[in-house]
């Protein structure tokens, strides 16, 4: 599959969310995508899915059977638990009698069998979230698309729901994701991918092993970007490569450019990226048990003006990390907000 100077906005005269992004999205692999808040990870992953069409540029060789759990569940339809998963079945070519089963099967699998009649619009937040990500499983998609699809679960079911993305993945799925926690799938994914200011770039951590410490588009030294982050090791202030995601000239649909002979797109040699305005990221969450004593990136806390919640701002870098444990500790997530960004 392939993005060709795809560009994203809205209305006619909106703001670009993404602008000039061209990568091929390598078959059979585990993707992440990673940014700060607000910088475009869920229009990308919407483009990839087929959801939203590009403004500009051109999307090919996306499976027929593509699959999509977005960031927020709709579940004011008129329709159960199983017999939306059995419509959405249907959509994607099953028949009945195979959608039923499968709808089944997978609410079984996610601790959710037991609401399979009851109405969308009645299911708790962590249910709907499993019948949102039982309904992307049911046709065994070939490409798989999960914007923080973990969010909202229980344990059991994130545990389940990574099994799931690895049967995907040996069946030759290609699976894409993002998510807050920094150890979801650690290790596992083959690329990752950066958005900020409305672009998108390979990063490879140096430090990563074979698979993410390939050299560099160009053979030459690596940039680096203030908190971007590694495939499940959490935020990284350094140390983290960086290259535009280009196809290069012998780049096929199976997989990224790897070796280009033409020079790197990227921050030319011994030159520093100019640092960029410093960001924070506002959360506002509630929980009953007392935070954690330690807090990724010593975020400002203060008391919500509602009496009921508690605001914590923490520099950009630090807040995948900071919603990771906020959501580790049962936290309650109401709001995130983005301070500060110039782009």
């Amino acid at each position: 599959m392939r993005l060709e100077h795809v560009g994203r906005r809205h209305g006619p005269r909106g703001p670009w969310v993404l602008r000039a992004v061209s990568l091929d999205l390598p078959a059979a692999a585990l993707v992440r995508v990673v940014g700060t808040n607000g910088t475009g990870k869920s229009t990308l992953l919407r483009l990839l899915a087929g959801v939203d069409a590009p403004t500009e540029g051109r999307v090919t060789g996306r499976p027929a059977r593509t699959a999509y759990v977005p960031e927020r569940f709709p579940v004011a339809l008129p329709f159960t638990a199983v017999d939306y998963l059995v419509h959405l079945g249907r959509v994607q070519g099953l028949g009945r009698a195979a959608a039923r089963a499968r709808a089944g099967e997978w609410l079984e699998r996610f601790g959710a069998g037991a609401h399979a009649g009851t109405g969308l619009a009645e299911l708790s937040k962590g249910t709907g979230q499993k019948v949102a990500v039982a309904q992307a499983l049911l046709a065994d998609p070939a490409l798989l698309v999960l914007d923080e699809a973990w969010t909202g679960l229980d344990t059991g079911a994130r545990a389940e729901l990574d099994t799931a993305v690895r049967e995907r993945l040996a069946a030759g799925a290609t699976v894409v994701f993002v998510d807050h926690d920094p150890r979801r799938l650690e290790g596992e994914a083959a690329v990752v991918y950066g958005v900020e200011a409305g672009r998108v770039r390979e990063l490879t951590a140096t430090l990563a092993g074979p698979a993410a410490g390939r050299p560099a588009a160009g053979g030459g030294p690596r940039s680096t970007v203030p908190g971007a982050a590694s495939a499940g090791a959490g935020p990284v202030a350094a140390g983290v490569g960086l290259r535009e995601a280009r196809p290069g000239p012998g780049a096929t649909a199976g997989g990224p450019s790897r070796g280009r002979s033409g020079p790197a797109p990227a921050v030319p040699p011994s030159v520093s990226a100019p640092a960029a305005p410093r960001a924070s990221v506002r959360i506002v969450a509630s929980g009953g048990p007392p935070l954690p004593g330690r807090l990724p990136g010593d975020p400002a806390v203060a008391p919500g003006a509602d009496g009921g919640t508690t605001v914590l701002t923490v520099d950009a870098a630090h807040s995948d990390a900071l919603l990771g444990a906020l959501l580790a500790a049962s936290w309650h997530i109401h709001h995130l907000g983005t301070e500060g960004v110039r782009v």
